[in-house]
Parts: C-alpha cells; structure tokens; sequence
C-alpha cells in the first residue's frame, strides 16, 4: 500500500470524524472512496451534510424559542418591578 494513500485516509477518517459522521458511514465513505467509487462516496458526504444541516435548523428553531421565552420573561420583570 502507497504511504500516501494510507495518510490520505487517515486524514479522511478524521475529517469525517470531525465532522460528527458515524463510524458505519466513515467505513462506507472510505471504502468506496478505495474501491474507486467517489460518486458514491460524495452521495454519502452530501447525505450526511444534509443530516446536519437538519440537525443545525433544529438548533435554531430551539434557540429562537428560548430567545422568545427570555424576552417575555424579561418583559414580565420589568412590569412586576414598576
């Protein structure tokens, strides 16, 4: 096995593993990605983008209705204190 390709991989590994991918989908991507098949192995990537862009919305939607929460408990506080 060429050097270069091994420290390839364990740069992908970790990438995707930074990247919050599970350990099923690192050994998908890589493989394929050994096999010769990127197509496959970008489909993977982008199905696991998406994954976290859902994650990333969710977050937002949670963070925007804690804001709400502050806002009006701020704005009730203030009232009481009058």
């Amino acid at each position: 096995m060429d050097v270069r390709i091994s420290v390839d991989q364990i740069r992908l590994k970790q990438n995707l593993t930074d990247a919050g991918c599970s350990n099923r989908t690192i050994d998908e991507i890589t493989g394929m990605c050994e096999s010769g098949n990127m197509e496959g192995a970008l489909h993977l990537m982008k199905k696991d983008r998406c994954r976290l862009m859902d994650e990333l919305h969710e977050s937002g939607r949670k963070v925007d209705l804690l804001d709400v929460l502050i806002r009006v408990t701020e704005k009730e506080m203030k009232q009481a204190n009058k």
